[in-house]
């Protein structure tokens, strides 16, 4: 009866791990069925262009943007609360103008009190002064009144120092850009209080690729314009031209702008310059979307006898949503505009 039980028991296993392994197996088919497999021999379409000159006025524009020439966040020299704010966030400053005064009474104090002391040392110097001409005293009694006078005055200077230290004042002239305190708050050292920007001369940069660093020269002027006041003409000076490069291969070029005289151009503003090299001429140009990778390898696919091919190219600019290329295409080539997502070296394409 045991012996019977248990080959049952092996036998409800047996079919349980069948059923099991079967609904696994058939999952599994069903999956694989869902999967989508692409197909490499499978056509791609694509939309394509044909290879042409343009005629373009070669004219290159760049974008940057506006920032203060001079900006300074103020801190306090010493530590106390703040008394005063004369000033407030886009405030016109004038240099050494008071922005902030902070709580200075204690210091005072401690100034009359010297002046007193002084006061009285002066008068006995005075005094043994002529009590030593007349060897009625000791000089060396005299020298060390004299001492104690000077060391008074030393003291005092001291705190006169302090007592200036308590007035913030405006290092150059600006506008207040931010105020980061108010009465009643605690200065110290290190903590800022207020931001102040020269707006009056601004800097403008633009970054550039390699190929056109030689379009600027220091110390040249040249036309820029602002995006939210196009007709207000602007010229700038270059001031510097970067010697490295970030991530693009790009250099940064900053130019020195004059504001208007109502300083309209605010600092994080966007500007162009655009840079006019001559009259209309025929170049080999492409659309900016064809391209593959970056612009500093720059490669595009070439469609020959219906299958794409992955081919290198020079740039040497970008003209509004195209760019023109030096080398490696000809008058003629088919080459991919759109439909880059799937597309691979070798594979068959399809297109009207």
């Amino acid at each position: 009866m045991n012996t019977t039980r248990r080959n049952i028991g092996i036998a409800v296993t047996i079919v349980a791990i069948a059923l099991i392994t079967f609904k696994l197996f058939y999952n599994k088919m069903t999956i694989d069925e869902k999967v989508y497999r692409y197909d490499a021999g499978k056509s791609i379409i694509v939309s394509i262009d044909t290879v042409g000159y343009d005629t373009i006025e070669t004219v290159t524009v760049y974008t940057g943007m506006f920032e203060a020439d001079r900006e300074t966040k103020l801190s306090a020299e010493t530590q106390g609360k703040v008394n005063e704010m004369h000033v407030e966030s886009g405030s016109l400053v004038k240099k050494n103008q008071i922005l902030i005064q902070l709580d200075n009474a204690l210091l005072k104090l401690q100034l009359q009190s010297l002046e007193v002391q002084i006061e009285g040392l002066q008068s006995d110097v005075n005094r043994y002064t002529v009590l030593a001409n007349a060897d009625a005293v000791q000089r060396v009694q005299l020298e060390k009144i004299q001492l104690g006078l000077r060391s008074a005055i030393i003291q005092r200077n001291t705190v006169l120092e302090q007592i200036k230290k308590t007035t913030i004042t405006a290092p150059f002239a600006g506008v207040v850009t931010a105020a980061l305190t108010e009465v009643g708050a605690f200065a110290a050292p290190g903590i800022p209080l207020m931001q102040i920007s020269d707006l009056s001369i601004l800097k403008f940069t633009i970054q550039v690729p390699e190929t056109d660093i030689e379009l600027f020269t220091m110390d040249q002027f040249y036309d820029l314009s602002v995006d939210v006041f196009p007709g207000k003409a602007l010229r700038g000076r270059v001031t510097l031209i970067g010697s490295k490069g970030n991530n693009a291969n790009n250099y940064p070029i900053q130019f020195a702008v004059g504001n208007t005289d109502g300083l309209d151009i605010k600092s994080g503003m966007f500007g162009k310059i655009m840079i006019r090299e001559g009259g209309m001429e025929k170049h080999i140009s492409i659309p900016t979307a064809s391209i593959v990778g970056s612009m500093v390898q720059p490669q595009v696919y070439l469609v020959k006898n219906g299958k794409a091919s992955l081919h290198t190219i020079a740039v040497s600019r970008r003209v509004n949503d195209k760019v023109i290329v030096s080398d490696g295409l000809k008058e003629g080539d088919i080459i991919v505009r759109g439909g880059l997502f799937n597309l691979f070296d070798g594979a068959n394409v399809m297109y009207n």
